[in-house]
């Protein structure tokens, strides 16, 4: 094969993989947005709320909305086990998991229903623990509270780790309007995508 044809070649196999990667983002992205929409709370054997910043071992407004929701959803009795999830993010004296646990027992919920993951930095790792935590339990099934644009990532990551996931997204307080919304689907798609190549965890 002459040089030029050798060049004609990587040049239409680069372009090939371009379309197809262009088109796997673009249905992330909108399978992102799809799943934002959808509260599929369901009975099942744990509520799993992921992590958000806590500020000198209380809870951010973000963090505090996902943690009011998995209160409602226990409330609802839905699941008997709260699990609260996230590391110190560098932080001495504080975890976000311990922070969460310690907000949703001063709500009402028996410490004894209570599970905190206190080691995760990122959304992989806390899926991780939350599979071996849910295994050493004997637990099957969890309802996943986050972010809306977060779920489909997080979903995802939990059935890696084997477990049925249903998903209830927090209520947003306003609307972040349509540029924010647009970045923030970007941002989860790749997140994902790297996630998908084994590439980088976040």
């Amino acid at each position: 094969m002459s040089v030029v044809l050798r060049r004609r070649w990587l040049w239409i196999m680069a372009a090939a993989l371009l379309t197809i990667y262009i088109v796997f983002f673009a249905v992330t992205c909108a399978r992102i947005a799809a799943q934002s929409q959808r509260d599929e709370a369901h009975a099942a054997d744990a509520i799993v709320v992921f992590g958000a910043a806590e500020y000198f071992g209380k809870p951010s407004p973000v963090y505090r909305a996902r943690l009011d929701h998995a209160y409602e959803l226990y409330m609802q009795g839905l699941a008997p086990v709260v699990i609260t999830t996230g590391g110190s993010g560098g932080e001495e004296s504080f975890t976000e998991g311990a922070v969460g646990r310690d907000y949703l027992i001063s709500l009402g919920i028996p410490d004894a229903h209570m599970i905190a993951e206190t080691q995760s930095d990122n959304s992989a790792e806390s899926a991780e623990r939350i599979g071996r935590i849910m295994a050493t339990n004997n637990m099957h099934s969890c309802i996943a509270v986050s972010d809306p644009y977060h779920e489909y990532r997080i979903k995802r990551l939990l059935q890696a780790q084997g477990r049925q996931v249903y998903t209830s997204p927090r209520r947003n307080e306003f609307d972040p309007g349509l540029a924010e919304r647009q970045t923030r689907i970007v941002r989860e798609a790749l997140s994902y995508t790297l996630w998908r190549l084994h590439v980088f965890h976040r």
